[in-house]
């Protein structure tokens, strides 16, 4: 509903007319003051008795204290994942392993809404986001591979597919609740068990899900989720009784892991970095190419590997293009996240704010055209406007790196042998998009795209049943869909 009143700042558009507030409630989560480690089915202290701060990004208040886990907690959830491993959810049958999956998904559901008022709180991410992507498809990750546990002679056939053990798994703090159940559910319907690190930033989704998975009565040690940062993560990786690592994170992180898996036997799976290619031809539906432009970059804040931060425009459509995008960029709504009307949340760290700002300096020193919308942001908090640059050239850092903000790159092309070339210019390969209404183009353009997952006339659109993971430095192997299954499998 639109008012003449002005209820905040940030919700006021040029023409004088606001949105009145839409903020959803928090009077129904249960938050704890201090979050112990989940280890072999209970919740326990860390041996160390160390904790850290986990903060509301819109308002840089407290939200609790997390348990940090040492080398000594990282033992002790990797042998009580042996244990489960080699006894009760080792020994369980498959379609008793399937039943308990089920269970998950069906109470992430029943507890959609705490989850999604949390997940904007602790990461903050648009409670739209939250509610309608992060924890639908967490659900539906589950689910579906639910309905894998009892079927694995049919996903490899004429092999018999047995698990492979313990596996550490690392997500990273833009989907805190969705990475957990890319992870955890294949790795469960395989008959693997698991002990998981969320990021230190967005620890409370995570632990919200050792909640669900005691209440779904899994035999204890079967996933156990354990915080910390970075020491933490790298205490999994090199601890002996580990089979598989399965990261996701940046790719310096990545090649860290890799050197250090070397020789080792185990197997891994890593879903780094992207730098996506968005490429809009002349014959494109424009206004639909520009909303996906706004959906794929700014409504995630940027905030997704596979954000679609390269932006190619066939030179005779540019102008209309870039004009077009400034107009819809003005009407964004930048502001708190638990607020309906918001489409740009806050960024999820001080750190990665001044990352991102340190960036927009580089891309204006190197030449570039800095626009940024008009909207006012919070004084508290950590806040990005949404931003795009022109005149920007191929080995511009702002259009080569890693930004993961709210920030877009526009570069033109003329033909496609030349945006095809420009696109596959880069370390990256993890997604891209194409915009036309000729269909030999979208699959000319797409068959020579050296990129993982890409989008035809659409953006950022998942499905527990597709694979997802990319080329090059954006990782080895695949998440998602039968794929997924697969590198929690060995086949005899």
């Amino acid at each position: 509903m639109k008012s003449k009143k002005k209820s905040t700042v940030q919700l006021t558009f040029n023409d004088g007319w606001s949105y009145d507030p839409a903020p959803e409630s928090k009077d129904h989560i249960r938050l704890k003051e201090q979050y112990e480690l989940f280890i072999d089915g209970k919740f326990v202290r860390p041996e160390s008795g160390k904790y850290f701060d986990t903060v509301n990004p819109a308002t840089e208040k407290k939200l609790a204290s997390i348990a940090e886990a040492g080398d000594k907690d990282v033992d002790l959830a990797v042998r009580a994942a042996r244990k489960s491993y080699t006894g009760a959810w080792g020994k369980m049958p498959a379609k008793e392993r399937g039943k308990y999956i089920y269970r998950i998904a069906r109470i992430l559901q029943e507890r959609a809404r705490e989850l999604a008022v949390i997940e904007s709180m602790d990461g903050g991410k648009p409670i739209r986001e939250s509610r309608d992507i992060d924890v639908p498809l967490a659900a539906a990750h589950f689910f579906y591979y639910a309905g894998w546990a009892d079927k694995l002679p049919y996903a490899v056939p004429g092999q018999l597919p047995t698990s492979i053990g313990v596996a550490g798994q690392i997500i990273p703090w833009n989907f805190p609740l969705l990475m957990a159940a890319w992870k955890i559910a294949p790795a469960l319907a395989a008959g693997n068990t698991v002990v998981l690190k969320p990021a230190e930033t967005t620890s409370l989704t995570a632990l919200k899900l050792a909640e669900i998975i005691q209440e779904a009565d899994l035999p204890p040690g079967t996933v156990n989720i354990i915080t910390g940062a970075g020491a933490t993560g790298a205490g999994i990786v090199q601890h002996a009784g580990i089979d598989k690592i399965a990261f996701t994170g940046s790719t310096e992180v990545g090649k860290l892991i890799q050197k250090g898996l070397a020789g080792t036997g185990k197997r891994y799976t890593l879903e780094l970095g992207g730098k996506a290619a968005n490429i809009i031809f002349e014959d494109a539906a424009i206004d639909q190419a520009v909303e996906g432009i706004v959906n794929g970059i700014f409504f995630n804040q940027g905030h997704v590997c596979c954000a679609g931060s390269r932006l190619f425009v066939q030179e005779s459509v540019m102008k209309t293009v870039v004009r077009k995008l400034k107009d819809r960029m003005e009407t964004l709504i930048v502001g708190d996240p638990l607020d309906k009307n918001t489409d740009i949340g806050a960024i999820n760290s001080r750190m990665q704010l001044n990352k991102i700002k340190q960036y927009l300096k580089i891309g204006v020193n190197e030449g570039g055209t800095m626009y940024q919308s008009a909207c006012a942001v919070p004084t508290k908090g950590f806040w990005c406007r949404p931003t795009l640059f022109t005149d920007v050239s191929q080995s511009s850092r702002i259009v080569q790196e890693e930004i993961f903000g709210p920030v877009l790159t526009i570069q033109s092309f003329r033909t496609i042998e030349e945006v095809i070339e420009k696109a596959n210019n880069i370390p990256y390969g993890l997604s891209g998009g194409v915009w036309t209404d000729k269909g030999s183009k979208i699959f000319k353009v797409t068959n020579q795209l050296r990129a993982g997952v890409i989008w035809a006339n659409t953006y950022n659109k998942f499905d527990p049943t597709s694979p997802f993971g990319g080329y090059k430095e954006s990782g080895v192997g695949r998440e998602g869909g039968l794929h997924g299954l697969m590198p929690y499998l060995q086949h005899a």
